[in-house]
């Protein structure tokens, strides 16, 4: 699978990029995929039913497999891995300028080597505003084709772009993220209007000039995190419920699927805009020409799912001055008994994971679905490699959807973010995701398999969970298997010397020895 564009702007092959974290007013997950076989999929558009609140999908734990041809994934991110920021005549991309700026990322740290990915293989922001500027489209397009062109013969599964949401919201609205803008209230909505545009422009292209003879399919991936009613019998909780799902995930997944901006949040931005004085809403309308030319523009759904919140209903008065969290008028809160192992907004809540697949069933005629990102970080100062909460994190989010599945929902394949550690946006090194543990303090960037990648592996080969006792099994080895390479790791400090010793020492003392050789021989031949 080729992702076309992330979050970051960039483009990248089998991976994405992606963002996590979150402030008072939200949460602000991320992104990624690969995914492994072809399917030729029919996606009944136009078939929204009413989502059941009250309808209960706990329950216990779930044995079982998952249908034949499931795929499975583990995803990555060009800007968050490779380095190499200068090399091959590359550009400065806007992630590149943005961590330059002082105070921007944590501990002013940035991309230019994380974990030097590009060496182990064998846009426009200035002159256009990025994505406030229409004129992105027709290049987003340029550069999609381009990409047909040349690996469609290979790649048969195509994201035109990896969690838009965190685009428009983080890189325009408040701007933590690059291009680092804060147009509040009106950057995020015309950012994510383009790229709704740019999205439906490249799936076009790619049905026009190369589906028949390339046989792919082509989609987008929408970050979006679940929310559930404080007050399930609170008809106003249930309502702030929905509201919070059409701004996230419906803003992006209703023009697609549906032909238009959801309704609820035109009335909501339309009303706020009034009250600020406006004579038109602060969020763009499509024309019925641009409404027909996106509805139906994607042959999967891509679902990046990460954690949960609760909400109510809360009223924000226009004074307050224009914003897309105060659009909403609604709550976050989160239940203290949450488990949060790492990020600050990341909090373990699984059974958010079967509702939200569970409403994209019935909002969008039960389309097949991949789940691109979908993983949990830790954040410790010491190392640790046994990474029983991630373990049990994967456990227990990849269980939900195979009892989705049981529901009816198309779920047809799982990426697990991330396979390494990297540079975590404007969190710098601080929080790791990764599957794999980076050493970056090390010359070659050493990578070491946590627990969970054998814990994973295991998953994988039985396609699901066959029985208790063996899902403890794996357990068990992954425990063996994690303190093997710790093991390692803790002797990372000798072999760093030996390195210094190698290629630092060895080389002065020998460069040392030739010039006290030379010095010695003009000695000896002046005497002469």
């Amino acid at each position: 699978m080729i992702l076309l564009s992330s979050a970051c702007q960039q483009a990248v092959v089998l991976v994405q990029g992606r963002k996590y974290e979150t402030d008072t007013t939200g949460t602000m997950p991320p992104i990624l995929h690969v995914v492994s076989q072809a399917f030729l999929l029919l996606l009944p558009l136009g078939l929204s039913q009413e989502f059941d609140w009250t309808k209960d999908h706990g329950g216990s734990f779930y044995y079982g497999t998952f249908p034949p041809g499931f795929s499975w994934g583990v995803g990555s991110s060009a800007y968050q891995t490779e380095g190499a920021w200068d090399q091959d005549g590359k550009g400065l991309s806007i992630w590149d300028v943005f961590t330059r700026i002082n105070g921007k990322v944590h501990l002013n740290e940035t991309g230019d080597s994380s974990c030097e990915s590009y060496y182990k293989f064998k846009a426009l922001q200035d002159r256009y505003g990025g994505w406030q500027n229409n004129s992105l489209i027709n290049f987003f397009n340029d550069y999609a084709n381009l990409c047909f062109e040349t690996f469609g013969d290979r790649v048969k599964h195509w994201i035109t772009f990896n969690n838009p949401w965190s685009t428009a919201v983080e890189g325009y609205e408040v701007g933590e993220h690059a291009p680092g803008l804060r147009l509040k209230g009106v950057g995020a909505y015309r950012a994510a209007h383009n790229i709704i545009k740019a999205h439906a422009k490249a799936w076009h292209t790619y049905d026009k000039l190369w589906r028949n003879h390339q046989k792919g399919l082509v989609g987008i991936s929408i970050t979006s995190e679940w929310g559930e009613p404080v007050d399930i019998t609170s008809q106003k909780d249930i309502e702030a419920a929905e509201r919070y799902i059409q701004f996230y995930l419906g803003w992006f997944a209703n023009p697609i699927f549906s032909g238009d901006y959801p309704q609820v949040m035109k009335d909501c931005i339309g009303r706020k805009s009034s009250q600020e004085g406006l004579s038109v809403s602060r969020l763009p309308a499509f024309t019925p020409q641009e409404k027909h030319f996106i509805k139906g523009t994607a042959d999967f759904f891509g679902l990046g799912h990460f954690t949960t919140r609760y909400i109510t209903h809360r009223n924000y008065h226009y004074s307050k001055g224009p914003s897309y969290y105060t659009d909403r008028d609604l709550a976050e809160l989160v239940d203290p008994g949450w488990p949060d192992p790492g990020s600050e907004w990341l909090y373990s809540v699984p059974w958010g994971f079967r509702r939200i697949l569970n409403y994209i069933k019935s909002r969008y005629g039960n389309p097949r679905i991949y789940v691109t990102e979908n993983g949990v970080s830790e954040k410790q100062q010491c190392t640790e490699l046994c990474d029983k909460w991630r373990m049990q994190y994967m456990n227990n989010y990849v269980n939900e959807i195979l009892k989705a599945v049981k529901d009816g929902v198309k779920v047809k394949g799982y990426t697990s973010w991330s396979l390494l550690d990297k540079f975590e946006w404007d969190e710098g090194y601080s929080e790791r995701f990764g599957l794999y543990y980076i050493d970056f303090e090390s010359k070659n960037k050493r990578r070491y398999p946590k627990a969970s990648v054998q814990y994973y592996r295991k998953m994988i080969s039985s396609n699901g969970f066959p029985n208790q006792r063996e899902i403890e099994s794996w357990k068990r080895k992954a425990a063996e298997a994690c303190s093997t390479t710790n093991a390692l790791l803790a002797a990372d400090p000798l072999v760093n010397h030996m390195e210094m010793v190698t290629e630092i020492v060895v080389p002065t003392v020998c460069i040392l020895c030739i010039l006290l050789s030379a010095i010695l021989l003009m000695f000896v031949l002046r005497r002469q």
